[in-house]
């Protein structure tokens, strides 16, 4: 073989080692992003899975999905808009017993899990003409009634029984944070606006706006659970 073809081969050898190297490095790079992945979606379902003990309750509800409020809590006054663009208050709720959650639209991770499990509830309450489903956002600001619309029918949210809210952030904030939930500014993993701790929980406020439970929006017998405890009040 000449100089020139040895130095051709040598060439293609040395580009053949580089090409190598670099797919090595390519592929260790991606395995070590797709294991960096799992470790934050392990960590993320962790922490939003962070729940407080539940009290034990009654026979018939299980124990492990129902809580109880920190501290007492009544339905505060307020007035929002529905999807539907009509003006929803406190009023017209009165003497309903209210199945409550929390939500943005743009949310991909609990809020459609929490949602399927209102719409098993909306289903097994049918023929409960005093029980209401209430969605309030946390988002109003891209959240417009419009939104929330097209929303409620990804989940077949009857437009009477289902009120899917929206309004003032003030107002709505305050809703929540009076009413429900408390707010956890300091936790660096709560990636919802208004930094509400629990949003993945479902509360139940009896015909006189007490809120009497919360519910884990997340486990599967979350619905049931929450009929349960429904019947278990009107008793």
């Amino acid at each position: 073989m000449g100089v020139s073809g040895r130095n051709q081969a040598e060439t293609l050898a040395s580009t053949g080692s580089k090409a190598g190297d670099a797919e090595r490095r390519f592929l260790y790079a991606a395995v070590s992003l797709s294991l960096l992945l799992g470790a934050v979606f392990g960590v993320s379902l962790f922490l939003l899975n962070r729940h407080e003990q539940p009290a034990d309750v009654s026979a018939g509800t299980p124990t492990n999905t129902l809580m109880m409020p920190d501290h007492p809590r009544q339905l505060a006054d307020f007035s929002l808009t529905d999807r539907t663009g009509r003006t929803v208050n406190r009023a017209e709720l009165a003497g309903k017993f209210l199945v409550v959650d929390f939500l943005f639209t743009s949310c991909s991770l609990t809020c459609p899990v929490v949602n399927r499990c209102m719409a098993q509830i909306q289903q097994f309450t049918a023929g409960q003409p005093d029980v209401r489903l209430v969605s309030l956002t946390v988002d109003p600001r891209d959240d417009t009634p419009a939104v929330l619309a097209k929303y409620g029918e990804r989940f077949g949210a009857d437009t009477n029984r289902w009120l899917l809210l929206t309004g003032e952030k003030n107002q709505l904030y305050n809703l929540i944070g009076t009413s429900f939930l408390a707010q956890a500014p300091e936790d660096p993993f709560n990636y919802m606006p208004g930094n509400f701790a629990h949003t993945e929980r479902i509360a139940l406020v009896d015909a006189h706006g007490q809120v009497r439970a919360y519910f884990d929006g997340l486990r599967d017998d979350t619905a049931q659970a929450v009929v349960n405890e429904i019947a278990r009040l009107k008793k």
